[in-house]
């Protein structure tokens, strides 16, 4: 028999020849790309970790506020729909400002 360029089944044989040429370098850069998500796998979960850890704390602040609120008969929406308690909260933002322009000063000055 003499060697041609198509198989028994008339396949051309030397593109089977250049596929099995580049199959190591298609495996290496398979394994790179599997390396690659592995890393980032693990890069999400532990900031799936951080971040249920952040919520847990969280809820339980908030879980906190609920409790004494509620032991003091504390009801939020009846107290701030009262009208002494906008003037407050309008006075309590201008302290604020002054305060934070008062802070950005000091910090103009010491640059």
């Amino acid at each position: 028999m003499s060697a041609t360029p198509h198989g028994a089944d008339g396949s051309h044989t030397a593109a089977r020849d250049v596929a099995a040429a580049h199959e190591p370098a298609a495996n290496l850069n398979r394994s790179r790309e599997l390396e690659y998500l592995r890393e980032r796998v693990a890069e999400l979960e532990a900031e799936l970790v951080n971040l249920e850890a952040w919520a847990g704390r969280a809820v339980a602040q908030a879980q906190e506020k609920t409790y004494w609120l509620e032991r003091w008969h504390v009801d939020l929406n009846a107290l701030m729909r009262q009208r002494w308690t906008h003037h407050l909260r309008a006075s309590l933002r201008m302290v604020r400002a002054v305060f934070r322009r008062a802070r950005q000063g000091r910090r103009r000055l010491s640059t």
